[in-house]
């Protein structure tokens, strides 16, 4: 009798180890299937974003007026913060983003917008909405992009 006890234990602990493999396994695989989805989803809300805001350049451009608007915002993509970017150079101007709390350089997304202009600042996910705003200054077109809950 003795014998056959350490035979159903290893059988036991052998099927524990199996069962573990294959849990995180399929954790790990369930993990690669939804960054794609998240990548994605963060890029249809920068093309949203780049979209609004070359409509609101054009509309300063043609009026010389300063227009704003707030755009509702996803807390988070997936279960992960995200930030957005506004960036220039002498040649275009461009809205990043990334995942993470803070900008960070060499990020992996970038969609340019087809307005050059003078652009700045940033917004994190989960604070409130975007606030975009543009106005003429010193004959330039600027973008500024926040948070709605924070001062301008």
């Amino acid at each position: 009798m003795p014998s056959i006890t350490p035979g159903y234990l290893y059988t036991f602990v052998a099927l524990i180890a199996i069962s573990s493999m294959l849990i995180f396994s399929f954790m790990a695989y369930a993990d690669t299937l939804r960054t794609p989805l998240e990548v994605k989803q963060l890029k249809n809300l920068m093309d949203y974003v780049a979209a609004k805001g070359t409509e609101l350049l054009t509309l300063t451009l043609a009026t010389n007026a300063t227009t704003e608007t707030f755009l509702q915002m996803p807390t988070r993509i997936g279960d992960r913060q995200y930030w957005l970017r506004l960036r220039n150079d002498s040649a275009k101007t461009w809205l990043e983003g990334g995942f993470g709390s803070t900008p960070t350089e060499g990020n992996e997304l970038r969609v340019s917008l087809p307005k050059e202009a003078l652009a700045a600042g940033y917004y994190k996910g989960g604070y409130g909405a975007a606030h975009l705003k543009c106005h003429i200054s010193d004959g330039l077109p600027q973008i500024i992009l926040s948070s709605s809950n924070e001062g301008d």
